[in-house]
């Protein structure tokens, strides 16, 4: 790794790291992710590095982290990264990352058995939690509305402990015509919702599934729900009449997940489509 060590926080070499606080990520051309775990995520996704960004006394643990060899390492005191991100950075590390092009939307969904359709989540933490649920089950791709958040906020990217970087995603430029697309390339699509008379997820068979998921409060709007195939819902005590919204496509991404399959040190890119089974225990 490249080790440059700075000392003024007026260093143009810092400049993607100015205040990533009060940053809205998605008008610049990079995004930031931050911790150690995030960023270890990271340098193994198809994002190229622009700089890691770290306080001297944690430079070995990015010395150890697997594809840091060709990045650009920059070491500074504790006083320079707290001017120039805007708050202390406890865990150490942070790093910043070329945006790529969005893909798609039938790039996105061409090859898959399962995606997610997001309407209205505007919740970073909710939106993080989401996709790391969504790498953990295996969901082949995310569709966004136009108003749903930017998956490489830097809160977003923390919460899903950089498994965002994994996931292919797109955002729709014309809703809900966007739902529509999915039903021509042989996706049913099941809305998600607390409604007693919905069908139970569990009874939903079909061989591609687009889970459509609202923001909490709203939920999906009428336009929405007017293009899903079936509705259903998790079952659930009557005391409680619903349940977070990443918390609940977790749930809907694990009855899609295969019950016999490679283990995760095995397990194929997010891209590609698992082939084999592991043998019955």
């Amino acid at each position: 790794m490249n080790v440059v060590e700075l000392d003024d926080p007026d260093d143009p070499r810092l400049a993607d790291f100015r205040a990533v606080r009060l940053r809205d990520d998605r008008r610049q051309d990079h995004f930031v992710a931050e911790g150690r775990s995030t960023v270890e995520q990271l340098l193994v996704s198809r994002y190229p590095v622009r700089a890691v960004l770290v306080l001297a006394r944690k430079l070995d643990q990015v010395a150890a982290m697997a594809g840091i060899d060709d990045v650009t390492v920059l070491v500074a005191p504790d006083t320079v990264v707290r001017g120039v991100i805007g708050f202390d950075l406890h865990r150490g590390i942070i790093a910043a990352a070329q945006r790529l092009p969005m893909p798609a939307l039938d790039d996105v969904v061409r090859e898959a058995s399962t995606v997610a359709v997001l309407e209205g989540l505007n919740d970073h933490e909710n939106l993080g939690a989401l996709f790391r649920s969504a790498r953990a089950f295996a969901v082949d791709g995310v569709v966004l509305d136009p108003s749903t958040a930017d998956p490489l906020y830097r809160r977003c990217v923390r919460v899903a402990m950089g498994h965002v970087l994994h996931v292919p995603y797109t955002r729709a430029t014309s809703w809900p015509d966007a739902i529509d697309v999915l039903g021509s390339h042989g996706f049913t699509v099941a809305a998600l919702t607390p409604s007693r008379d919905a069908m139970l997820i569990a009874d939903l068979d079909a061989s591609r599934v687009a889970f459509l998921l609202g923001a909490e409060g709203a939920g999906l709007s009428h336009a929405a729900l007017a293009c899903a195939d079936v509705r259903v819902r998790i079952p659930m005590v009557d005391e409680v009449d619903s349940l977070n919204v990443a918390t609940a496509a977790a749930i809907a991404f694990a009855t899609r997940y295969p019950s016999r399959r490679r283990s995760t040190t095995d397990r194929p890119s997010p891209t590609a489509r698992a082939t084999t089974r592991a043998p019955r225990p």
